[in-house]
Protein backbone atom coordinates (compact mmCIF):
# COMPACT_ATOMS: atom_id res chain seq x y z
CA UNK A 1 0.00 0.00 0.00
CA UNK A 2 1.22 3.49 -0.78
CA UNK A 3 2.83 5.17 2.23
CA UNK A 4 0.97 8.49 1.76
CA UNK A 5 -2.34 6.66 2.24
CA UNK A 6 -1.05 5.09 5.44
CA UNK A 7 0.13 8.50 6.69
CA UNK A 8 -3.26 10.02 5.86
CA UNK A 9 -5.07 7.21 7.73
CA UNK A 10 -2.85 7.63 10.80
CA UNK A 11 -3.32 11.41 10.88
CA UNK A 12 -7.09 11.04 10.46
CA UNK A 13 -7.35 8.42 13.19
CA UNK A 14 -5.10 10.27 15.65
CA UNK A 15 -6.91 13.56 15.19
CA UNK A 16 -3.89 15.46 16.51
CA UNK A 17 -0.38 16.30 15.30
CA UNK A 18 2.04 13.41 14.83
CA UNK A 19 5.80 13.84 14.48
CA UNK A 20 7.63 12.62 11.39
CA UNK A 21 9.73 10.43 13.70
CA UNK A 22 6.61 8.83 15.22
CA UNK A 23 5.21 8.17 11.72
CA UNK A 24 8.48 6.39 10.87
CA UNK A 25 8.24 4.29 14.03
CA UNK A 26 4.59 3.37 13.39
CA UNK A 27 5.19 2.47 9.75
CA UNK A 28 8.65 0.97 10.38
CA UNK A 29 10.27 2.93 7.55
CA UNK A 30 13.13 5.42 7.21
CA UNK A 31 12.58 9.18 7.45
CA UNK A 32 13.36 9.64 3.75
CA UNK A 33 10.39 7.41 2.91
CA UNK A 34 8.18 9.31 5.39
CA UNK A 35 9.24 12.64 3.83
CA UNK A 36 8.43 11.35 0.32
CA UNK A 37 5.06 10.07 1.55
CA UNK A 38 4.25 13.44 3.12
CA UNK A 39 5.13 15.27 -0.10
CA UNK A 40 2.97 12.86 -2.11
CA UNK A 41 0.10 13.33 0.36
CA UNK A 42 0.40 17.12 -0.01
CA UNK A 43 0.10 16.70 -3.80
CA UNK A 44 -2.91 14.40 -3.45
CA UNK A 45 -4.69 16.85 -1.15
CA UNK A 46 -4.08 19.89 -3.40
CA UNK A 47 -7.37 21.55 -4.36
CA UNK A 48 -9.39 19.55 -1.82
CA UNK A 49 -11.14 20.47 1.42
CA UNK A 50 -8.39 18.98 3.57
CA UNK A 51 -4.79 20.16 3.73
CA UNK A 52 -1.65 18.91 5.41
CA UNK A 53 -0.52 21.21 8.23
CA UNK A 54 3.11 21.29 9.33
CA UNK A 55 4.67 22.84 12.40
CA UNK A 56 8.32 22.05 12.99
CA UNK A 57 8.39 18.24 12.70
CA UNK A 58 4.71 17.68 13.50
CA UNK A 59 2.15 16.90 10.81
CA UNK A 60 -1.64 17.14 11.06
CA UNK A 61 -4.69 17.24 8.82
CA UNK A 62 -6.68 20.46 8.70
CA UNK A 63 -9.29 22.19 6.61
CA UNK A 64 -8.36 24.24 3.57
CA UNK A 65 -8.23 27.99 4.30
CA UNK A 66 -10.96 28.77 1.75
CA UNK A 67 -13.43 26.86 3.93
CA UNK A 68 -12.60 28.74 7.14
CA UNK A 69 -15.92 30.64 7.14
CA UNK A 70 -17.88 27.40 6.73
CA UNK A 71 -15.96 25.75 9.57
CA UNK A 72 -16.32 28.86 11.73
CA UNK A 73 -20.11 28.70 11.29
CA UNK A 74 -20.13 25.00 12.16
CA UNK A 75 -18.03 25.68 15.25
CA UNK A 76 -20.43 28.40 16.40
CA UNK A 77 -23.33 26.00 15.92
CA UNK A 78 -21.44 23.27 17.81
CA UNK A 79 -20.63 25.63 20.69
CA UNK A 80 -24.32 26.34 21.20
CA UNK A 81 -25.33 22.67 21.36
CA UNK A 82 -25.57 20.64 24.52
CA UNK A 83 -22.67 18.33 25.29
CA UNK A 84 -23.01 14.77 24.01
CA UNK A 85 -22.78 11.76 26.30
CA UNK A 86 -19.28 11.11 24.95
CA UNK A 87 -18.24 14.69 25.70
CA UNK A 88 -19.64 14.52 29.23
CA UNK A 89 -17.86 11.20 29.88
CA UNK A 90 -14.56 12.53 28.58
CA UNK A 91 -14.87 15.83 30.45
CA UNK A 92 -15.69 13.93 33.66
CA UNK A 93 -12.57 11.81 33.33
CA UNK A 94 -10.44 14.90 32.74
CA UNK A 95 -12.04 16.72 35.68
CA UNK A 96 -11.85 13.88 38.18
CA UNK A 97 -8.34 12.88 37.12
CA UNK A 98 -7.36 16.55 36.98
CA UNK A 99 -5.62 15.89 33.70
CA UNK A 100 -5.26 12.82 31.54
CA UNK A 101 -3.59 11.86 28.27
CA UNK A 102 -5.57 10.56 25.30
CA UNK A 103 -4.50 6.95 25.84
CA UNK A 104 -5.75 6.98 29.43
CA UNK A 105 -9.06 8.50 28.37
CA UNK A 106 -9.43 5.98 25.52
CA UNK A 107 -8.66 3.10 27.90
CA UNK A 108 -11.15 4.26 30.54
CA UNK A 109 -13.92 4.92 27.99
CA UNK A 110 -13.10 1.92 25.81
CA UNK A 111 -13.26 3.95 22.58
CA UNK A 112 -11.17 6.41 20.59
CA UNK A 113 -11.72 9.90 22.03
CA UNK A 114 -9.92 12.01 19.39
CA UNK A 115 -12.98 13.77 18.03
CA UNK A 116 -14.48 14.27 21.47
CA UNK A 117 -11.26 15.81 22.79
CA UNK A 118 -11.09 18.10 19.78
CA UNK A 119 -14.71 19.20 20.35
CA UNK A 120 -14.04 19.90 24.03
CA UNK A 121 -10.91 21.87 23.11
CA UNK A 122 -12.78 23.92 20.51
CA UNK A 123 -15.43 24.75 23.10
CA UNK A 124 -12.71 25.88 25.51
CA UNK A 125 -13.66 23.27 28.12
CA UNK A 126 -10.26 21.55 28.16
CA UNK A 127 -6.73 22.72 27.59
CA UNK A 128 -3.98 20.65 26.02
CA UNK A 129 -0.35 20.82 27.11
CA UNK A 130 2.70 18.68 26.47
CA UNK A 131 3.16 15.84 28.96
CA UNK A 132 6.25 16.62 31.04
CA UNK A 133 7.01 12.87 31.40
CA UNK A 134 6.73 12.17 27.66
CA UNK A 135 6.86 15.13 25.28
CA UNK A 136 5.28 13.02 22.52
CA UNK A 137 1.95 13.08 24.36
CA UNK A 138 -0.50 15.72 25.48
CA UNK A 139 -2.24 16.09 28.82
CA UNK A 140 -5.81 17.36 28.73
CA UNK A 141 -6.83 19.43 31.75
CA UNK A 142 -10.01 21.29 32.61
CA UNK A 143 -9.91 24.94 31.58
CA UNK A 144 -10.43 27.79 34.04
CA UNK A 145 -13.67 28.54 32.16
CA UNK A 146 -14.93 25.04 32.95
CA UNK A 147 -14.14 25.39 36.64
CA UNK A 148 -15.75 28.83 36.67
CA UNK A 149 -18.86 27.54 34.89
CA UNK A 150 -19.16 24.70 37.42
CA UNK A 151 -18.82 27.25 40.23
CA UNK A 152 -15.76 25.61 41.79
CA UNK A 153 -12.27 26.87 42.52
CA UNK A 154 -10.57 23.49 42.09
CA UNK A 155 -11.47 19.96 40.99
CA UNK A 156 -11.33 18.79 44.61
CA UNK A 157 -14.66 20.62 45.11
CA UNK A 158 -16.43 18.29 42.64
CA UNK A 159 -19.09 16.01 44.18
CA UNK A 160 -17.59 12.79 45.60
CA UNK A 161 -14.21 13.84 44.22
CA UNK A 162 -12.08 11.55 46.41
CA UNK A 163 -14.02 8.33 45.75
CA UNK A 164 -14.47 8.96 42.00
CA UNK A 165 -10.81 9.95 41.66
CA UNK A 166 -9.77 6.76 43.47
CA UNK A 167 -11.90 4.64 41.10
CA UNK A 168 -10.47 6.34 38.03
CA UNK A 169 -6.94 6.00 39.38
CA UNK A 170 -7.40 2.22 39.72
CA UNK A 171 -8.37 2.01 36.05
CA UNK A 172 -5.51 4.36 35.08
CA UNK A 173 -3.04 2.18 36.99
CA UNK A 174 -4.29 -0.87 35.07
CA UNK A 175 -3.71 1.05 31.84
CA UNK A 176 -0.21 2.06 32.98
CA UNK A 177 0.63 -1.53 33.92
CA UNK A 178 -0.52 -2.77 30.51
CA UNK A 179 1.43 0.00 28.78
CA UNK A 180 4.59 -0.74 30.77
CA UNK A 181 4.28 -4.45 29.99
CA UNK A 182 4.05 -3.68 26.27
CA UNK A 183 0.42 -4.80 25.85
CA UNK A 184 -0.71 -1.36 24.73
CA UNK A 185 1.06 1.55 23.11
CA UNK A 186 0.27 5.22 22.55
Amino acid sequence: MEIEKKIEAILFWKGEPVSRKKLGEILKVEQTEINKGIEKLKENLAGRGIVLLEKENDISLGTAPEFSKLIENLQKEELNKELSKASLETLSIILYKNGANKSEIDYIRGVNSSFTLRALSVRGLVEKSTDERDNRRYIYKPSFETLSFLGIKSVEELPDYASVNDSIEVVAKNWAAETDNGHKSE
